[in-house]
């Protein structure tokens, strides 16, 4: 399909129907995949990538790709700071490169990565109030190389843009904040409780030995609470920076047992693992991964039985990593398995026999997402459960 050809009154006028557009999108991956589609648009480029700010880390890294399948490879990966990207951001000034190999800025990575032929490039700031938000950088001109015209028609575009970021970032923020403060109210006010309790003057030694340890585990709950919302947020902002490396599944998944041991232990819950031989290399981040599993063998113990078992099996399919976590639990009713990985879910069967922020399985589902991977349950009552985590193999 040949690009479409635009008049200065066409593109102006097509510049305020996006800038509507982007007003009305409050789902930064929605929006953000808006953005490059519509920079791509506009410049009659062929590709278009956004990388996000992390004003903490002071990093700059790709979140969202014109081609999901090269999103996938590409999310989260951080440009160095003296690239064409990095450069802009530093600057605060877009810049045009016709040719990019003949320019010692170009992150050759994205090339050997993707096996992506890049010619040349256009990249702006996207600035709001003097702050930087990202950088939207448009690949590859169809025809001949990007000009001025391109460069101020994007810079428009980058300023709807981070304008329309910002405001997605702040409702989420406020939604999360909204959402913190309710979930904090039962640890608090179990606490405020046991406060009062405690300066009764009948409280035998015992009874207030036993208090305390009651606060003891509330507060424990505030912090994984707090650290779930903080996970959630980053997540859901935009601002999960993930560092992708070739991963030893079999290293990895013996070290999540290993830390799950001592709680399997306490409740005589048998983990038992069997790993097929030479399991290929997966590209992925280890400490996110390391999250994922932790937190499906935590549940797995959490919610079975005494005396239960736990197997975990992990072997390559034609194109992905196999890893299955099953339980013999208690199990989840058939018509709760489509809400399992949504935030604050937690199954009516298993809410009374173990404490949960309903937090961990909508963060596990993000992390496998932005692998490219997937994630699934199946459970039956009284049972057990059965997770199954995907995940593509590296090929070399």
């Amino acid at each position: 399909m040949s690009p479409i050809e635009f008049t200065d009154t066409q593109r102006y006028q097509r510049l305020i129907e996006i800038s509507r557009d982007l007003a009305s999108t409050l789902d930064l991956d929605g929006l953000l995949r808006r953005i490059a589609s519509n920079a791509v648009e506009l410049s009659k480029a062929e590709t278009a990538s956004i990388l996000l700010y992390d004003e903490q880390n002071d990093q700059l890294y790709f979140q969202v790709v014109t081609d999901p399948e090269n999103e996938t490879i590409m999310r989260g990966i951080v440009v160095p700071g003296d690239s064409i990207a990095g450069w802009v951001a530093r600057n605060r000034k877009p810049v045009i490169v016709p040719d990019v190999h003949k320019d010692n800025r170009f992150f050759q990575n994205v090339e050997k990565t993707l096996d992506f032929k890049t010619r040349n490039i256009i990249a702006t700031p996207m600035i709001t109030k003097g702050k930087l938000i990202g950088v939207l950088e448009t690949l590859n001109k169809r025809d001949g190389n990007f000009n001025d015209e391109d460069q101020e028609t994007l810079m428009v575009l980058s300023a709807q843009a981070a304008v329309a970021i910002e405001n997605s970032r702040l409702f989420q923020q406020a939604d999360h904040i909204a959402e913190l403060v309710h979930e904090l109210r039962t640890p608090l006010t179990s606490i405020r409780t046991i406060a009062y309790l405690l300066q009764q003057t009948d409280v035998t030694e015992e009874d207030r030995m036993s208090l305390a340890v009651t606060i003891q585990e509330e507060a424990s709950r505030l912090t994984r609470l707090t650290t779930n919302f903080l996970d959630v947020a980053r997540m859901e902002s935009g601002r999960a920076i993930f560092t992708p490396t070739k991963l030893d599944m079999s290293e990895l998944l013996r070290e999540c047992v290993a830390i799950s041991s001592h709680k399997a232990h306490e409740k005589d819950v048998q983990i038992m693992i069997d790993l097929a031989n030479d399991l290929p290399v997966v590209e992925a981040d280890h400490d996110k991964l390391k999250q994922v599993f932790l937190n499906l063998l935590s549940n797995a113990v959490k919610y079975n039985r005494e005396g239960g078992s736990i197997f975990i099996r992990a072997y390559p399919s034609a194109t992905n990593m196999l890893i299955i976590i099953e339980d013999t639990g208690f199990g989840i009713p058939e018509d709760e398995i489509p809400f399992l990985f949504t935030k604050f879910f937690r199954s009516q069967n298993l809410e009374r026999k173990a404490e949960g922020t309903g937090l961990g399985l909508s963060i596990s589902k993000f992390i496998i997402d932005s692998h490219g991977g997937k994630i699934s349950a199946k459970s039956k009552l009284n049972e057990g459960t059965i997770f199954t985590v995907a995940l593509p193999i590296k090929h070399t």
